[in-house]
């Protein structure tokens, strides 16, 4: 057999691009499941756990946390081993805490479970990078949308899911289903997703990596248990201030590696710091409508507060946000060829924004809620589309799974700061009814405000976003229609 036929055997096993697509899709929206697993449940925990509710809460918060500090890590991981490599591990330590989740009884190996699962959220900065090194670049455009819209359409798709199975089972099977979910992701990982020859090699920075998780670490606990503890209490400005002095002395140490896990001065050029900038304007814009909507669907209408919904039919109606962006993955593709992916982002981000001016102004009903969240759900999906390939324009091909995590790593920051500042703003607004404290509808009318705010930021800071050097011709495609 000539070395012809052996390449063209070779690449008759290459799968079609859309098969590699769907499954990038799939793990991502995995991935992004396991943060929404347990909000049907989450008030219910301290008496499934017999734990205290402080200690509790940490297995909704060391999720988030671990997702939002290792997916960075794995990038740059991803970059120098290979980023199928690295995604393979991922999803095998997700399909290990869902195992021990599902096993667990107490809270301690909960929490654990929890942790492991957070690390599947790094599928979806690898799984984009994958895209830029196997995808001719007429497929790019859409490819990404899809898989990077999977941070919000895993959690909105998957809320009526957990919603359906605490309602009707055991509260362990929501772990189960999740196990399923991570196997079946690393099956279709390992038969369908190709190996990459861009690898940058080199020794991993673990100084880096301590030094990033502890600085990023005391940054977002403090921010996301500033409620609880109080923002003046010693133990959160302890923990931020800290934050900050890790983060300043790791950003001098990094500046100082020949290969460091973060290259700031990449992330430090323009296109790169503005897009990076708007990213946490939007996940904040996003978290408001995330935050206030499920409270105003669920609370009672006696209340004065709320629309009296089930949790599981407030989840129908939340859910068709997640949808609207699996929707415009195409259309944001069409739209990213034609006008480039800063216009994109503008436009994304003026409909968040023309979308939250107009809940301000209807006295909101359950259909209002449908329509607006369906709305956002599309800005969401245009904005979401566009960042990674901005991102990607402005760095080369073997920095690009760290590149990516970095900036879902700003996304997270903006849903956290706006998970923190728009608690603050519920909590001091509320009212007492039958006992009990509940946010007032002038606390849900200010958090839609800030919302706004924050897609008016996003808006400015993208019009601003400067051309980049871009690097689009380097990656290795595969060829359209191969089997």
């Amino acid at each position: 057999m000539g070395e012809s036929d052996r390449k063209r055997r070779r690449l008759s096993r290459s799968p079609k691009p859309g098969v590699v697509i769907g499954v990038l899709a799939f793990a991502g929206m995995g991935g992004s499941f396991m943060q929404t697993i347990l909000l049907p449940i989450q008030s219910e925990l301290p008496t499934l756990l017999n734990a205290s509710r402080e200690d509790t809460a940490w297995v909704i918060t060391i999720t988030l946390l671990v997702g939002a500090i290792f997916t960075p890590i794995a990038g740059k991981l991803g970059d120098m081993f290979g980023k199928r490599r690295i995604a393979l591990v991922l999803l095998a330590l997700l399909v290990a805490g869902s195992v021990l989740a599902a096993l667990s009884t107490t809270v301690g190996p909960m929490i654990v479970g929890r942790g492991l699962q957070g690390m599947g959220t790094g599928v979806i900065p690898l799984g984009i990078a994958i895209l830029r090194d196997v995808l001719p670049p007429k497929r790019l455009g859409s490819a990404i949308a899809l898989v990077s819209a999977t941070l919000g359409v895993g959690g909105a798709l998957g809320l009526p899911l957990s919603a359906f199975v605490a309602e009707n089972y055991d509260w362990h099977l929501l772990f189960w289903v999740a196990a399923g979910i991570g196997t079946l992701s690393f099956v279709l990982f390992l038969l369908v997703i190709p190996v990459s020859a861009l690898r940058s090699g080199g020794r991993f920075d673990f100084i880096g990596a301590v030094g990033l998780a502890l600085g990023l670490g005391g940054v977002l606990l403090a921010v996301s248990k500033g409620n609880e503890w109080g923002w003046d209490s010693l133990q959160t400005l302890g923990l931020l201030v800290g934050g900050v002095v890790v983060l300043l002395l790791w950003g001098w140490y990094e500046l100082r590696r020949d290969n460091p896990l973060v290259d700031i001065r990449v992330s430090a050029r323009g296109a790169v710091l503005m897009t990076n900038l708007a990213s946490i304007a939007m996940g904040f814009a996003l978290f408001a409508s995330s935050i206030v909507f499920p409270q105003l669907l669920q609370l009672p209408r006696e209340t004065g507060s709320g629309l009296g919904l089930t949790l599981l039919h407030a989840s129908f109606v939340l859910m068709p946000s997640g949808l609207a962006m699996l929707a415009m993955s195409p259309v944001a593709g069409r739209l990213e060829r034609q006008f480039g992916p800063k216009p994109l982002l503008v436009a994304g981000a003026g409909i968040i924004a023309v979308t939250y001016l107009a809940a301000g102004f209807i006295n909101l009903e359950v259909w209002h809620v449908l329509v607006i969240n369906t709305v956002i759900g599309v800005g969401i999906g245009l904005g979401y589309a566009a960042m990674p390939t901005l991102i990607m324009r402005a760095v080369p091909a073997n920095e690009t799974g760290s590149a990516n995590g970095l900036n879902t790593l700003m996304r997270s920051l903006g849903t956290s700061v706006a998970a923190a500042v728009i608690a603050a703003i519920l909590a001091q607004s509320s009212v007492q009814s039958d006992g009990a404290s509940i946010p007032s509808p002038d606390g849900f009318q200010m958090s839609l405000l800030l919302g706004l705010v924050a897609a008016l930021l996003c808006a400015l800071i993208a019009a601003f976003i400067p051309k980049p050097k871009e690097y689009t011709k380097e990656h290795v495609s595969i060829p359209d229609g191969i089997i």
